[in-house]
């Protein structure tokens, strides 16, 4: 096992403390207050809480990185120094209905080294509080569940694969396209799941348990950890159009070598 560096105790440190509250939270479901934030998008007490306690323990331990948050926006930081990108609770309608599939995920993002923006993604943690499940990657050292290394699906056709996707809903995505992708893959494959968390979906890909994942209308803080936990288990992460930036999250594809390719072809077929 690859030695947890001091980084990555921080995130998972803060992630574990924020998860225990949100397992309080899930317990006791029918208490939260909720608001609506927008069509279909909920925010909790829960949520926010969450998303304190990240903010407390990687701020006094990181005093002068920067911050994106899925609640707060972006906090700035030293320009030269990192930043941490935060979504305390990715499954948020999962959480309030109950369903245990949730997770909170952490990513650390490099400033580019002209000054101009932001860089590569270097960390990331994806913690799942029902199963106490803890993802991490940093890189050029792999991905981990725990202590046991990932490796990406070594399936090579697509009707043994399992594909993982996500699904527009009231104001989000957009559905014709959505279909058309729909209907080019799933007569190819074993079987198209969506569970409503794409921290987890992408996590899952690194570990094997789906062989590749797409979605698109997604926001930084879905993506930013699990695009680099998909690269160091082995395997690709792309845009719609083939191109690897550090994050994915307008549009993203994720598979092994082969069934990346395979699952590129088919998605750009659809979209003609």
């Amino acid at each position: 096992m690859a030695a947890i560096s001091g980084l990555m105790r921080v995130m998972e440190k803060a992630a574990r403390k924020a998860g225990n509250r949100l397992r309080r939270d899930f317990g006791e479901i029918e208490h939260l207050q909720v608001s609506r934030k927008g069509p279909a998008d909920f925010v909790s007490k829960a949520d926010q809480a969450a998303e304190r306690t990240i903010w407390d323990e990687l701020r006094a331990a990181r005093p002068d990185w920067g911050f994106l948050f899925e609640e707060a926006g972006e906090i700035e930081g030293d320009p030269t120094k990192p930043r941490f990108i935060v979504d305390p609770l990715d499954g948020t309608t999962n959480f309030l209905h109950g369903i245990p599939h949730f997770a909170i995920s952490i990513a650390v993002q490099e400033p580019r080294l002209d000054g101009k923006g932001w860089g590569e993604v270097t960390a990331g943690l994806i913690y799942q509080p029902v199963t106490d499940e803890s993802y991490w990657a940093e890189k050029a050292r792999g991905a981990w569940l725990q202590d046991r290394r990932l490796r990406v699906s070594s399936r090579r056709h697509l009707d043994e694969s399992v594909i993982a996707t996500g699904i527009p809903f009231a104001g989000h995505g957009d559905a014709g396209q959505w279909t058309r992708i729909y209907h080019g893959l799933a007569p190819q494959v074993a079987g198209i799941r969506r569970f409503g968390s794409a921290a987890l979906d992408l996590a899952w890909v690194a570990s094997g348990r789906y062989e590749g994942f797409w979605e698109a209308d997604l926001k930084p803080w879905d993506t930013a950890a699990g695009c680099l936990l998909v690269r160091e288990a082995g395997g690709f992460v792309s845009d719609w159009k083939g191109r690897s930036p550090s994050i994915c999250d307008t549009e993203i594809l994720a598979g092994n070598d082969v069934l990346h390719s395979r699952l590129h072809k088919i998605l750009v077929t659809a979209l003609k």
